[in-house]
C-alpha cells in the first residue's frame, strides 16, 4: 500500500472494530490496530500475505467473500467462527464492503462477539460488584461488635477454669472461641478498613511481574515453574508499584495454590492499541495475562469470583482476586478471566496513553 492509501485509509484506526482491507487476490493491503490486536502481528508484517494465512475461515465465508467481489455487493454474516493465528476460535459478526477507490477489493469488518458482551457484563458486574461491596461492609459493621463480646465472655469463662480438675481440657475450647473470634474480627477489619490512597508515579510493569515471581518462587521453590513472555518494548506506565505487584500476586498465588504448587504459570504482557477500558477510549495499553494449567475455576463460582468472601479453595477468605479487581479499577483497568480444566487465563490492561 502506498502512503497516499494508507492515509486514506488511517481513519479506520479509530474503530473499535477490526477491520481488514485485502486486493481482488485476497492479500491483505491494510489491518486497523484493533485487526492487529485480533491477529497478533501487524501490517507491516502481514501486508501482502492471503488472507487465508491471516486468519482461518470457513468455505462459507469464501464464497461470501467471491459473491461480494464478484458482484459488487456488500455481505453481512452473524455468529461466524474465525480462527486466530494461535488456533483460538472466536466467533464474530462481519460486513464487507466493496472498495470502490484504487486498487478495488473487500474492507472486511470484524466485531467479536465477546467483545460485545465483555463490555455489557463489565458494566453489568461493576453495578453489582458496588451493592455487594456496600452490602458487606454493612454487614461487617453488625457482626463485629458482637464478636467483641463473644470473645470477652470465652476469656471471662476461662478465667472461671482455673482450679477445675478438668480445667486443661475446657480450656481448649475457650481458645477454639478466642482464636476464631480474632480470626473473624481480622477478616471484618480487613473488610472495613479503607484503602490506602494511590501513589501513582512511574512504573515499569516487568519490575512488578519479576518481584511477583521473586515472592512465589520463595513459597514454592521446587514444584512450581514460573515462565516469562515479556514485549520488553512496553513503556512504562503511570500506576501505584505497590498495588500492582499486590493485585498481580493474588491472582498468581491463587493460581499456584489451586495447582498445590505444582505447574507452571506463564507472565506474559503485550501492547493493544485502541481499546475502551472503563467506559473510555485508549490509543495505547497494555495488555498482562497470568496463565495457568491447574484444574481452572469452579464454573458455579467463575461469574461471582470478583465478588466479596466467594472462594473455590477451603480456608480462602475469598478476599484475593475483591483487592486485586480493586487496584485494577484504581488504575482505570479492566480484569477479566477466562477458564477450562487445564488452563485458566487472567487479562488486566491498563491504559498507557492519557487517552
Amino acid at each position: 500500500m502506498t502512503e497516499r492509501e494508507y492515509h486514506a485509509f488511517s481513519g479506520l484506526d479509530l474503530l473499535a472494530s477490526a477491520v481488514v482491507l485485502v486486493d481482488d487476490d485476497f492479500g491483505v493491503r491494510y489491518l486497523n490496530p484493533a485487526a492487529e490486536n485480533l491477529v497478533a502481528a501487524s501490517t507491516k508484517t502481514l501486508s501482502g500475505k492471503p488472507l487465508k494465512d491471516v486468519i482461518g475461515y470457513s468455505h462459507t465465508l469464501q464464497t461470501a467473500l467471491d459473491e461480494a467481489l464478484a458482484n459488487n455487493w456488500a455481505y453481512t454474516g452473524q455468529n461466524i467462527e474465525l480462527k486466530r493465528p494461535d488456533g483460538e476460535p472466536v466467533q464474530v459478526n462481519c460486513t464487507v464492503t466493496p472498495v470502490e477507490a484504487p486498487g478495488g477489493g473487500l474492507l472486511i469488518e470484524i466485531w467479536p462477539i465477546d467483545q460485545q458482551l465483555r463490555a455489557s457484563r463489565e458494566e453489568r458486574l461493576l453495578e453489582q460488584q458496588q451493592a455487594s461491596r456496600e452490602l458487606i461492609r454493612n454487614l461487617a459493621h453488625e457482626i463485629k461488635n458482637p464478636l467483641g463480646g463473644i470473645r470477652g465472655a470465652a476469656q471471662l469463662l476461662e478465667h472461671e477454669l482455673v482450679g477445675l480438675a478438668n480445667a486443661p481440657a475446657l480450656r481448649e475450647y475457650t481458645q477454639v472461641i478466642i482464636l476464631e473470634a480474632d480470626r473473624l474480627q481480622d477478616l471484618m477489619q480487613r473488610l472495613l478498613t479503607p484503602q490506602r490512597p494511590m501513589h501513582p508515579g512511574p512504573v515499569s510493569i516487568h519490575e512488578v511481574l519479576e518481584r511477583v515471581r521473586s515472592l512465589l518462587v520463595a513459597e514454592f521453590p521446587q514444584t512450581l515453574q514460573i515462565r516469562r513472555d515479556y514485549d520488553t518494548s512496553l513503556p512504562d506506565l503511570v500506576g501505584d508499584r505497590e498495588q500492582l505487584i499486590q493485585a498481580i500476586l493474588n491472582i498468581a498465588r491463587n493460581a499456584a495454590q489451586a495447582m498445590q504448587g505444582e505447574g507452571t504459570i506463564t507472565l506474559r504482557t503485550r501492547a493493544v492499541r485502541q481499546v475502551t477500558l472503563a467506559k473510555k477510549r485508549y490509543r495505547l495499553a497494555l495488555e498482562m495475562q497470568v496463565i495457568d494449567d491447574g484444574p481452572g475455576i469452579p464454573t458455579d463460582i467463575l461469574e461471582r469470583m470478583f465478588y466479596p468472601l466467594v472462594s473455590g479453595r477451603e480456608g480462602g477468605s475469598g478476599l484475593g482476586l475483591t483487592i486485586a479487581q480493586n487496584f485494577v479499577l484504581h488504575h482505570h483497568g479492566t480484569i477479566e478471566c477466562q477458564s477450562r480444566p487445564g488452563r485458566t487465563i487472567f487479562v488486566i490492561r491498563l491504559p498507557l496513553d492519557p487517552g
